[in-house]
């Protein structure tokens, strides 16, 4: 990535710590609270998987050590 992607990254990280007095209590109180709104109008909204494991030859581990030579 470069500097100028990273920088704008770290600008909205910071606006969203501002507007939430950088508490990530209450960060994180707004996104349930933002879920139940959606489950009252009728979305439904999933779980993430409680037990990831490893698949072997997945894409992102062929591709995340890509720059190294073999």
């Amino acid at each position: 990535m470069t500097d100028e992607i990273m920088m704008e990254i770290h600008a909205i990280k910071d606006e969203i710590g501002a507007q939430y007095g950088n508490d990530l209590d209450a960060l994180f109180k707004e996104i349930q609270d933002g879920e139940a709104r959606l489950k009252a109008a009728g979305f439904q909204v999933l779980a993430p998987p409680v037990d990831l494991k490893p698949v072997p030859h997945s894409v992102l581990q062929r591709t995340r050590f890509i720059h190294r030579k073999l």
